[in-house]
C-alpha cells in the first residue's frame, strides 16, 4: 500500500544534502529507522523508487534528509529541484535496523539517516541521549549532515572523522580496528552500523574482531 506525500519545505543541509518536510495523505505508521521507497510524480521518474530513510516523523508530518548525486543523473539529482506543493509517493515502511538500546552508532555518509530518526526518538522520549556515541565519517567536514543538530543534542557523544581532509577540526582517519579500539566500549550495548556495503563488511569484521557479540551488531538485513 502506498500513501502519497505533499512537499512542504526543501532547504539545504550541506552542499549536497537536502532537509525535505511533507504532510502525508494518511497517518503513516513508521518506526525509528525504518526506510520506505519513495517515487517522485514527474514525468519519467514515475518507475523510479528509491529507498530514502525518515529521520523524524510527527503527526502526518514527516521529514527526510537526503544526499543528491548528479554524476548519476537519476531521482537524486532533481531532489534540489522539488518545490513546494509536489506529490511523491511513499511505499510502507521496510527495515530491519531499529532502536535496541543506548549504544554506539557507527554511520558513513548517508547512512546517518536511519541514526538520526532514532536518535529523535529517544531524545523525545528520554530528554537525553546519555549512554550513546556516534561515530561519523565522511570524506570532509563540509561533508557532515546535520552536524550542529548532533553536537546539541544533550548527552550524545560525537566522534566526527574525515578522510578525504588531511587537516580538519574532525578526526582525519578511516574507521578501522584501530580507530574502533580507541572509541569503542565492547560492552557499552549494542553497536548500530549503516553506510556503504563495503564500510559495513569491514566494520562489522573488526567488532567482531574486538570482541563485540555477533547478537549484539544491528545492520541492515535484506531479504
Amino acid at each position: 500500500m502506498s500513501t502519497l506525500l505533499t512537499l512542504e519545505k526543501n532547504e539545504a543541509v550541506t552542499h549536497d544534502t537536502r532537509h525535505l518536510v511533507f504532510t502525508a495523505s494518511e497517518e503513516i505508521d513508521i518506526t525509528p529507522g525504518q526506510a520506505v521507497d519513495m517515487t517522485l510524480m514527474r514525468e519519467g521518474f514515475r518507475d523510479e523508487a528509491r529507498p530514502f530513510t525518515p529521520v523524524h516523523k510527527d503527526g502526518d508530518r514527516i521529514e527526510f534528509v537526503i544526499k543528491s548525486y548528479p554524476e548519476h543523473d537519476g531521482v537524486t539529482k532533481e531532489i534540489p529541484t522539488l518545490r513546494k506543493g509536489e506529490m511523491v509517493e511513499i511505499s510502507e515502511p521496510w527495515g530491519a535496523i531499529h532502536d535496541e538500546g543506548a549504544g554506539t552508532f557507527i554511520a558513513g555518509g548517508a547512512g546517518i539517516t536511519p541514526f538520526l530518526a532514532i536518535l529523535h526518538e529517544r531524545l523525545e522520549r528520554d530528554g537525553t541521549l546519555q549512554g550513546c556515541t556516534l561515530i561519523f565519517s565522511n570524506k570532509t567536514e563540509a561533508d557532515i549532515i546535520c552536524r550542529e543538530e548532533l553536537e546539541a543534542m544533550p548527552g550524545l557523544k560525537t566522534v566526527f572523522t574525515v578522510t578525504d581532509q588531511k587537516t580538519a577540526d574532525v578526526e582525519t582517519d578511516m574507521i578501522d580496528k584501530a580507530f574502533l579500539k580507541d572509541h569503542l566500549d565492547p560492552e557499552a550495548g549494542p553497536v548500530y552500523v549503516c553506510g556503504p556495503d563495503k564500510m559495513i563488511e569491514a566494520v562489522v569484521s573488526d567488532l567482531k574482531d574486538l570482541g563485540v557479540p555477533e547478537p549484539q551488531i544491528v545492520i541492515e538485513q535484506f531479504d
